[in-house]
């Protein structure tokens, strides 16, 4: 290996470990309650490391920070897939940035290695290079730059997505069985937030989720948050029509001064039909899902399994017949 492959295999392990260590030193939980201080007031302690790598990683997010409606709607976003943090929209927005500037510079110097290693030694004779060969290794080195900009900058949403479908599976499958105990809890005689208290602390060590975001509407509502509006922030939140749902019916009631614990009785029933029909739903989808996993892997296999020892069979028995009679050369 000869001494440029080791300087652009440096560079490329020098970004990868400066991207991880200033993405760390951004949400490090282990600075001093004066550091964070200082970050989040404008103070004057901006000599440490921690404090610079965080103003340069702020300045890369707010590249790609869009307007004031779009900030809003990553950060709910960003609150559906469980983030929460302050800074959530920044961290998001500077990993895509730097994440395009690093990725590419990575894919860059991989194209540019595999290169080095296909490319054929000249030899005695002094080899010759066309302009078509110096296009088309530009046009590979091109396209490895293109492709890990790409991942780099795609990277990022494709884990928040992958993250907020995750949390949502989570909080659907364990709400049927939640909003039973709370139309337990409202029959028996306790109010909405004391129902809410009582299903997040049953509710905690089934669906950690599910358990957090009631909890979250009790500490709104105890701060001074109309019910209405924490009811509406947990809609937010969440982003599940079901949820949306219940949230429909309790500020209905609210509103209306209708009986609780029968609209949530109701609202009970018809969530548990529409579990039961997500149910029959995938086992609807199992049949078709089978065939094209028979038709793609166990319907060769088993050809060849029937077919195999027939197929060499009539090879042994006709090979020689043609040999014999002179019909193969």
């Amino acid at each position: 290996m000869d001494n440029l492959t080791l300087a652009a295999l440096g560079v490329s392990v020098t970004a990868v470990l400066g991207l991880g260590y200033t993405t760390w030193q951004f949400i490090n939980p282990e600075r001093t309650a004066g550091e964070r201080l200082a970050e989040f007031t404008g103070g004057t302690d901006r000599d440490n490391l921690p404090t610079r790598l965080n103003t340069i990683t702020r300045q890369a997010a707010q590249l790609a920070r869009g307007s004031e409606s779009e900030i809003a709607q990553t950060r709910r976003w960003l609150s559906q897939a469980g983030i929460r943090q302050r800074n959530a929209v920044e961290l998001y927005s500077a990993s895509r940035t730097l994440g395009l500037v690093f990725g590419g510079l990575v894919g860059f110097l991989l194209a540019f290695l595999i290169l080095s290693k296909s490319a054929p030694d000249p030899g005695a004779a002094e080899a010759v290079v066309t302009v078509t060969q110096r296009l088309r290794d530009v046009s590979k080195y091109l396209g490895g730059l293109l492709v890990g900009a790409a991942i780099g900058y795609y990277g990022p949403y494709l884990y928040i997505v992958n993250a907020v479908q995750k949390r949502k599976e989570r909080i659907l499958s364990a709400f049927p069985d939640s909003l039973d105990l709370l139309v337990s809890a409202v029959e028996a005689g306790l109010g909405l937030d004391a129902g809410f208290r009582r299903v997040a602390d049953e509710m905690e060590l089934a669906s950690p989720d599910l358990s957090l975001e009631l909890q979250l509407v009790n500490h709104e509502v105890t701060a001074g948050v109309p019910r209405v509006d924490a009811l509406r922030h947990l809609e937010e939140r969440v982003g599940l029509d079901d949820v949306t749902s219940l949230v429909n019916v309790l500020v209905q009631a609210e509103r209306f001064g209708s009986s609780v614990a029968r609209a949530l009785r109701v609202h009970s029933e018809h969530i548990r039909i529409r579990r039961m029909q997500r149910a029959e739903t995938k086992a609807a989808q199992v049949s078709p899902k089978l065939t094209v996993v028979m038709i793609l892997f166990i319907l060769p296999t088993l050809l060849l399994v029937l077919l195999g020892p027939a197929a060499i069979k009539m090879k042994n028995i006709l090979l020689p017949t043609t040999q014999e009679r002179g019909l193969t050369p």
